[in-house]
C-alpha cells in the first residue's frame, strides 16, 4: 500500500508545509505589503499550446509579452496537467483529482461502463468547491471568458459555480469566428453562455482571442473602485484547432515553415538546451512511426503542412498579443503591480487531424466547410495541423496530447507579481492541482471545509525563493486519463501508454536529465519500476479510476 501509507506521510507534511510556506510568506516575501494581502488573481490558460511554442521555451513564434512575464516571475520548467482539455481545467479549478472532481474522463469520451460512476459525472462535480467559489467567498469578484469545458448542462455553467460574470464557450473546441462551428457533429453549433444564460449568437466581430480580452477588461472595468479584488480566469480557446487567425497575423509567417517538421524540431531542441529549458546532455526522441517523413510528401502535401503550421504560428502570436492588451490594460488602471498573474497550457500539442475527430468525415458535416489551402485560416475552414507538427511543439520532449509522455503533460507555466522572486527558473516539479492550494496561500483564503480538500501543494515556497522544491524526493504523484497511467517520484516516472500511440508496456524514465524519455530504465532498475506501478495501482483504488471497457 504504497500510496496510501504515502498519502499520510503527505497529509502531515502538508500541514507543517502550509505552517512554513505561511512564515516564509510573511518573513522571506515582506514585499508584499499588508494592504496587498488580496491580491488580484489574472488566470490565462492557452488550449492545446506545445511545450516549446513560446519564446521562453524555446520556440520561434514571437510571443514578447509571455516571455516578459517569464521574465517578471518564476518560469516552471517540469509543470504537469493531464493528457486533455476538461480533466486538467477540473483539476485547476479544485486543486484535486480530476477523478475526485468529475472528469475521470472527458464528458464526450465516457466509456458505457464509466457513465454514472462517482467521478465520471462529466462535469466539475459539487464534491469539490471551484476556485471561483472559494475566491468569491473571500471576498474577490470572479468573472470568466473563454472555454469552460466542465459542464455543458444548465445547472454546471461556470456562472453556477462561483463567477459573477462570465461569457464562455462550453465545449472542448469551436471555430474562433462567429459562425459557431463545432469542430465534430455532436458540438455543432457550439454551445455558448453568458451569466448562465445560452446564447443562439455571437457578436459580427467576434474573433475568440480578441473577444475574449475586450470582454475579460470590460468585466473588470464594471466594478473598479469599489476596492474588491478581482480574479479574472482568460481561458483563450487558441491555439486549439480549428486553425483560425487574421491579418496581420495569418500572414505573419509565410514561407517560415518550408523546411518541414523535423528541421524544426530539431531547432527548438537545441535551442531549449542553450536557454536551460532542458540539460544540455538531453537527447531527441524518435520521430513516431506514424508521422510520415517531411522528404515523402508531395509538393502540395508540403504546402500544405507548411501553411498549417504558419497558420497555427500566427494564432500564437495573436494571443500572446491580446494577452499583452490585458496586461496594458492593468497598468493603465493602476492593478498591475498587486496582480498575481499565472500562464500555463491546458495539456501539450494536439496530434490529430480534423478528420479525426467523432463523426467529422459524415457528408452532411463536412459539406459545411472549405478547407482549400487557400482558405486556411479563414472563416470556414477546419483544419488541424497534425502529428508532425505536434510533435515538433512538444519538442524536446515526446509525444503529445491524449499521451501521458512528457509532450502530452508536460507544458509550460509561469507566475508573477508581488511576493514572486523575478527572472527566476524553477526545475521543480509541480502539477496542475498545485495552483489552487498556492493561491490560498497568497492570500489568506480558505477552501470550505465541507468539500473534497485539495491534494495539490503550495508552490509558494519556491515562488518567493525559499525552497528548491515543491516535492520531497519519495513523493509519489500520478495520473490516468484515457487507459494512459504514470506515477511519478523523484526524478523517476514510470509510464504506460496504450494504444494507439503506445505499446502499453510500462517504462521506466528518469526525466530530470532524460525529458525526451529516450533511455528506458526498466531493465536497470526493475525493482523501483514495480514499485511505482504497484503505487499507481493504489493511487487508482484511492481516486476511483473507472477502466473503460
Amino acid at each position: 500500500m504504497v500510496f496510501r501509507i504515502d498519502r499520510r506521510i503527505t497529509s502531515c507534511r502538508n500541514v507543517f508545509t502550509r505552517l512554513l510556506s505561511t512564515l516564509l510568506f510573511s518573513w522571506g516575501a515582506a514585499s508584499m505589503a499588508s494592504a496587498q494581502d488580496h491580491p488580484n488573481i489574472l488566470l490565462v490558460m492557452a488550449d492545446d499550446m506545445g511545450f516549446s511554442d513560446l519564446g521562453t521555451y524555446g520556440g520561434e513564434i514571437e510571443t514578447p509579452n509571455l516571455d516578459t512575464l517569464a521574465a517578471s516571475g518564476m518560469q516552471f520548467l517540469d509543470f504537469h496537467v493531464s493528457v486533455a482539455c476538461s480533466p486538467t481545467r477540473a483539476m485547476l479549478m479544485s486543486g484535486n483529482d480530476n477523478h475526485i472532481a468529475g472528469l475521470g474522463a472527458m464528458g464526450e469520451l465516457l466509456a458505457p461502463n464509466q457513465k454514472g460512476q462517482p467521478g465520471y459525472e462529466g462535469y466539475l462535480n459539487d464534491r469539490v468547491a471551484s476556485m471561483a467559489e472559494v475566491f468569491k467567498g473571500s471576498g474577490y469578484h470572479t468573472y470568466m471568458t473563454g472555454k469552460w469545458h466542465l459542464g455543458h448542462s444548465e445547472g454546471w455553467y461556470p456562472y453556477d459555480r462561483g463567477f459573477d460574470q462570465t461569457f464562455t464557450m462550453l465545449v472542448g473546441a469551436a471555430s474562433h469566428w462567429d459562425d459557431m462551428l463545432g469542430v465534430y457533429p455532436d458540438d455543432d453549433p457550439a454551445k455558448y453562455a453568458q451569466n448562465g444564460v445560452p446564447i443562439s449568437a455571437l457578436p459580427a466581430d467576434f474573433y475568440s482571442s480578441r473577444s475574449y480580452a475586450d470582454m475579460l477588461m470590460d468585466m473588470i472595468r464594471s466594478n473598479r473602485g469599489d476596492g474588491k479584488p478581482f480574479l479574472g480566469y482568460l481561458a483563450f480557446t487558441a491555439g486549439h484547432d480549428p486553425l483560425h487567425v487574421p491579418e496581420p497575423w495569418l500572414s505573419k509567417y509565410a514561407g517560415a515553415y518550408d523546411q518541414g517538421y523535423e528541421t524544426l524540431r530539431r531547432t527548438r531542441w537545441v535551442k531549449a538546451k542553450s536557454l536551460g529549458i532542458v540539460p544540455a546532455t538531453a537527447k531527441l526522441a524518435p520521430l513516431p512511426s506514424f508521422v510520415l517523413p517531411w522528404d515523402t510528401l508531395s509538393d502540395k502535401e508540403r504546402a500544405y503542412e507548411a501553411r498549417s503550421m504558419e497558420t497555427y504560428a500566427g494564432m500564437i502570436e495573436a494571443t500572446d498579443y491580446h494577452y499583452g492588451r490585458v496586461v496594458d490594460f492593468l497598468d493603465d488602471i493602476d492593478e498591475l503591480d498587486n496582480t498575481i498573474i499565472i500562464f500555463l497550457s491546458d495539456n501539450g500539442s494536439n496530434p490529430w487531424y480534423s478528420e479525426n475527430y467523432p463523426g467529422a468525415e459524415d457528408p452532411e458535416f463536412a459539406r459545411q466547410f472549405d478547407n482549400s489551402y487557400e482558405n486556411i485560416g479563414h472563416p470556414l475552414s477546419n483544419i488541424a495541423y497534425g502529428p508532425g507538427w505536434a510533435v515538433t511543439s512538444a519538442s524536446p520532449l515526446d509525444r503529445f496530447k491524449n499521451t501521458v509522455s512528457e509532450g502530452g503533460i508536460r507544458v509550460p507555466f509561469m507566475m508573477a507579481g508581488p511576493g514572486i522572486v523575478q527572472g527566476g527558473k524553477s526545475d521543480a516539479f509541480a502539477y496542475v492541482w498545485d495552483v489552487l492550494p498556492t493561491l490560498l496561500d497568497i492570500t489568506g483564503s480558505d477552501y470550505p471545509a465541507d468539500k473534497e480538500q485539495p491534494r495539490g501543494r503550495s508552490m509558494l515556497p519556491v515562488l518567493s525563493g525559499q525552497a528548491k522544491a515543491v516535492y520531497a524526493e519519495d513523493d509519489l504523484v500520478g495520473g490516468e486519463v484515457g487507459g494512459g497511467k504514470w506515477m511519478r517520484q523523484g526524478s523517476f516516472k514510470a509510464v504506460m501508454i496504450p494504444a494507439p500511440y503506445g505499446d502499453g508496456v510500462w517504462r521506466l524514465f528518469n526525466t530530470d536529465i532524460d525529458p525526451g524519455e529516450v533511455n528506458d530504465l526498466s531493465g536497470d532498475m526493475p525493482q523501483l519500476l514495480t514499485s511505482l506501478m504497484a503505487a499507481w495501482e493504489d493511487y487508482a483504488e484511492d481516486v476511483g479510476v473507472v477502466p473503460a471497457e
